[in-house]
């Protein structure tokens, strides 16, 4: 069977009027327009719903018992649309954001609480993992979007720039390099390096800075957390190279941290399918992350 939305509407309110007339004024459409409409629908049936006369228009007694039942039926389609637009126009729904570690410290909080007092009905649910398993996660639908470090193969998801975030170097605070305001990468030479594992989006970009520079630098240590790149740092294994966002310093540790020059970061992201239309829901939670980008700037430390 084909047969259209347009064409049952039309039936119901010409079976509420038993006019063509009158239900043409309802739909905004000619009387000729309302009877073509009905007579497609029962050719499409194969049925007869509407004895017509010069005076009359009266159900037959397939259409009596369709009535009732297309009645209910376009009022659940009703229902469901209506409840669907509202979600669209007042932020309903849930969105699933992810996020590593380092990011839902320092940017998420600020994101969270913003979504909250713009958005109260909305549930927004964080994944924080890491870099590998978020982007993995955008890819494979489980999150609506993702706020990482910009991914080194990113044909197949749009991106958007949030803020850049520099590299520093952190090492003890009686440390050779730790007078200096500012200190070159290739005074980093030989030094040996306490860093972020591969599952971190930082990582590639660490090793491709430290090889443009010509840097030899060994490899003391990797870690999967910034508090524990610290830590190592502090008992003397070696200094490193950090994002500004991984800071600050834990208190107490003897640690300090200076700008690299020439400057060097790395571009936090917001990331989605390309091609895939975000929900409504998520579509205003992106849209806001890249309002506050301003805002997001300010919790980078500026070198």
């Amino acid at each position: 069977m084909n047969f259209t939305l347009r064409q049952l509407r039309a039936f119901c309110m010409v079976a509420e009027h038993a006019s063509f007339s009158r239900a043409g004024d309802e739909l905004n459409l000619s009387q000729p327009a309302v009877s073509r409409t009905v007579r497609e629908l029962e050719q499409a049936l194969e049925l007869r719903l509407l004895d017509r006369t010069t005076r009359e228009v009266a159900l037959t007694s397939t259409g009596a018992r369709l009535l009732p039942k297309l009645r209910r039926a376009l009022a659940e389609l009703d229902e469901v649309l209506d409840e669907t637009r509202k979600e669209g126009e007042q932020g309903l729904g849930s969105v699933h954001v992810a996020s590593s570690p380092t990011l839902s410290a320092s940017l998420m909080p600020a994101i969270v609480a913003a979504c909250r007092e713009r958005y109260p009905q909305l549930g927004l649910s964080l994944h924080d993992q890491v870099q590998r398993l978020n982007v993995a996660a955008v890819r494979g639908g489980e999150v609506d979007f993702g706020l990482v470090v910009e991914p080194e193969d990113c044909e197949d998801l749009e991106q958007e720039t949030v803020l850049t975030d520099d590299f520093w170097l952190v090492c003890p605070a009686d440390h050779r390099l730790a007078a200096r305001e500012r200190v070159a990468w290739r005074q980093l030479d030989g030094e040996a390096l306490v860093l972020l594992d591969g599952s971190s989006g930082s990582r590639p970009l660490i090793d491709r800075l430290l090889r443009e520079h010509g840097l030899d630098c060994p490899v003391a240590q990797q870690m999967g957390h910034s508090h524990s790149v610290f830590r190592m740092v502090a008992a003397g294994i070696g200094v490193s190279v950090s994002p500004g966002l991984a800071m600050p310093l834990p208190e107490g540790c003897g640690l300090t941290a200076r700008p690299l020059v020439p400057r060097a970061g790395r571009r936090i992201v917001l990331i989605r399918r390309r091609k895939r239309t975000l929900s409504p829901a998520a579509e205003r939670v992106w849209c806001l992350v890249l309002e506050m980008r301003k805002l997001l700037e300010t919790l980078a430390p500026a070198a």
